[in-house]
């Protein structure tokens, strides 16, 4: 599997990201956000502003479990100065414990948005995928980015989880549930969305729920939308693995089936939906990547099965290239089939 190109930016934003995480609690019991060591807060069982619990008939979900995070930085231009938060989580389902990095957008914070849930984007980041999930960082500004679309009208104001890909830095695990190795498809298919809706106010359906990644994150969002269509309505898979390729497989050829894209988009479109939408994003330049995609596109893009794809002119096999992507398109037409911030 193809690890994403990091730029020396990208690995200063990593080795930052370690420093500023050492020592995070387990379970996420707070931390130091730096200046005053107050730890952050996305809101609590009554919403950030004492709203009341929504009613059965609400689209809205409230938090169930709320906990404190370390602050990990705050988010600049568009973005207000909201933090990106931090703790360490102990998945019951998946038995995997590992980071998350969580993010609200400037509208959740707003009074008059008190009784509402919003829509979640699962970011998930290429090379290993462990420590750090780099799309936390200042200078691939995904969350500048995406408050300034929201705000431009281009983008839902998404609430962006980035949780790490992998257990560690030397093998990689399709984001699947391999046997006898740690349970990643789990873990990121239920016990990170279960985290999400502890701490923050969320949309009850599928049509608040979209997965990204670039790379071997690409691969992860491609094949769990599919996988997981109760969960996840969009994904966008920039520069993916298109079928599972992890040595971690080896001896387990019909697990490996089980969680190969070609195979799950086959048995939606046999089974008539749900639908899913599928934004891929690729480089011009990215020589071996762009014909497996489009030969996926033309293969399995029909019926319940919605694609778009979004080149970027000059672009690299690089998240800088992605989030480019993003904003040339592949944001507006992702949000167009979602729903919004609502009660």
């Amino acid at each position: 599997m193809r690890k994403t190109l990091l730029t020396p930016a990208v690995v200063l934003t990593t080795l930052a990201a370690l420093a500023a995480t050492a020592g995070c609690g387990s379970g996420g019991s707070g931390g130091s956000n730096g200046s005053d060591d107050a730890p952050v807060r996305f809101g609590d069982a009554k919403g950030s502003h004492g709203a009341t619990r929504p009613g059965k008939a609400s689209l809205a979900q409230m938090p169930t479990n709320p906990i404190s995070f370390k602050e990990q930085r705050k988010v600049g231009g568009a973005g207000n100065g909201t933090p990106i938060g931090v703790a360490t989580y102990h998945g019951p389902k998946s038995g995997f414990t590992g980071k998350v990095w969580v993010w609200a957008p400037p509208e959740y914070y707003e009074k008059k948005n008190a009784d509402k849930g919003f829509p979640v984007l699962m970011a998930l980041p290429g090379a290993e995928g462990y420590p750090v999930n780099y799309w936390i960082g200042g200078d691939l500004k995904l969350e500048e980015n995406l408050a300034q679309w929201s705000k431009e009208g281009k983008s839902l104001p998404f609430i962006v989880v980035m949780p790490v890909l992998n257990p560690n830095a030397k093998q990689y695990y399709d984001a699947s549930d391999i046997p006898g190795q740690p349970k990643m498809g789990t873990w990121l298919n239920e016990d990170v969305p279960d985290f999400v809706r502890q701490n923050f106010r969320t949309l009850k359906s599928r049509d608040g729920w979209a997965i990204m990644g670039s790379s071997s994150g690409g691969f992860a969002a491609l094949k769990n939308v599919l996988q997981h269509p109760e969960t996840f309505k969009a994904a966008i898979p920039s520069g993916p693995d298109i079928v599972p390729d992890s040595p971690l497989w080896r001896g387990h050829a019909r697990e490996q089936r089980e969680n190969n894209p070609e195979v799950l988009a086959q048995r939606l479109i046999s089974k008539g939906g749900p639908e899913v939408y599928l934004a891929f994003q690729d480089g011009s330049k990215e020589a071996t990547v762009v014909p497996k995609v489009k030969k996926f596109i033309a293969r399995y893009g029909r019926g319940p099965v919605k694609t778009r794809l979004q080149t970027v002119v000059g672009g690299m096999h690089g998240a800088d290239t992605y989030v480019k992507g993003m904003g040339e398109g592949t944001m507006q037409w992702v949000s167009a089939h979602m729903q919004g911030p609502a009660e």
